[in-house]
């Protein structure tokens, strides 16, 4: 393998080239675009093999002097993406170069990695090609009984553009679960979803019932999927199956369309079966880290 494999700053990358091969990557996912990585990253720079024919996003932060690959927030998984095979040759091309410039890396390669022996984290992903009736004879039995539950209340789906009120919602009820997620964070986020909206490609939903609302969902759109970033459900929400009855109605919504259902996780079990109850795939993605920081800088970090 001869194409050069370059290290390039961020302001020497070629923007179109870039997005054009995230857009056509068999494993490319949102969260590479270009503009996704300048709101959401402080800093990124990139390994670039040849023409763009692969690339890898570089995350990074500089503390004492030390530069640092690092996992912003709402940033599920990055590392290689390309529209040719992805081998093992090629990403161990890719990782062993990272050395060269960062002494110390901890994020997220993406599902696509052929990589072995690095501890995997669960995401579900529910693809919405078949119609609504085939999708939902997948569902679990609980799934269903719980649904049915929910036709008791007069629970209301309706599509809404409050973005802001939402993620304002789930930083309020959750916040305290990630609270490694900065006021900064939130900020840059706030830009990510207003620049998707402007595009048509932010998906925010709600159940209410009798005007009080109950639960939220946000969810980002690419080519390829529907990314379920946020949602959230009050107390009185969780006790009539709201939470429930919104992700089957998106179901319904969105069957029969071209886009995979991505539930953005989740290794917390109870998390997990209510995901898998919906009749989704487990698609793991991997967590890489090396640490060659000076000594005792080393027991810090």
């Amino acid at each position: 393998m001869h194409r050069n494999l370059q290290y390039l700053q961020r302001k020497h990358i070629d923007t179109q080239q870039w997005d054009r091969c995230i857009a056509n990557a068999a494993n490319g996912l949102l969260y590479a675009h270009s503009f996704y990585l300048d709101y959401m990253a402080g800093n990124w720079d990139a390994l670039v093999l040849g023409d763009y024919e692969a690339v890898m996003p570089l995350t990074w932060r500089k503390k004492w002097g030390i530069r640092y690959v690092y996992r912003p927030a709402f940033i599920q998984q990055l590392g290689i993406f390309t529209g040719t095979e992805l081998t093992v040759e090629l990403v161990n091309r890719f990782l062993n170069e990272l050395p060269a410039h960062f002494r110390f890396a901890d994020f997220f390669l993406n599902y696509a990695h052929p990589q072995t022996g690095l501890p995997g984290h669960s995401n579900f992903l529910l693809p919405l090609q078949l119609s609504y009736e085939q999708l939902r004879a997948n569902y679990k039995h609980d799934l269903v009984k719980n649904l049915k539950r929910t036709s008791r209340f007069n629970l209301l789906y309706s599509k809404e553009n409050t973005y802001k009120e939402s993620l304002a919602a789930f930083r309020d009820l959750y916040g305290n679960r990630i609270a490694h997620v900065t006021d900064d964070d939130y900020s840059r986020f706030e830009k990510v979803l207003a620049y998707l909206n402007e595009r048509n490609n932010l998906v925010a939903r709600s159940v209410t019932e009798d005007g009080k609302l109950l639960s939220k969902g946000m969810l980002l759109r690419d080519k390829h999927r529907l990314y379920l970033i946020a949602s959230v459900t009050w107390p009185e929400g969780r006790n009539k199956g709201a939470n429930h009855f919104l992700i089957d109605r998106l179901i319904d919504e969105f069957a029969g369309s071209s886009l995979v259902l991505d539930f953005e996780g989740s290794d917390i079990p109870g998390i997990a079966h209510f995901y898998k109850n919906f009749g989704s795939f487990d698609q793991p993605y991997y967590h890489f880290y090396y640490n060659k920081l000076p000594w005792p800088v080393r027991l810090l970090k």
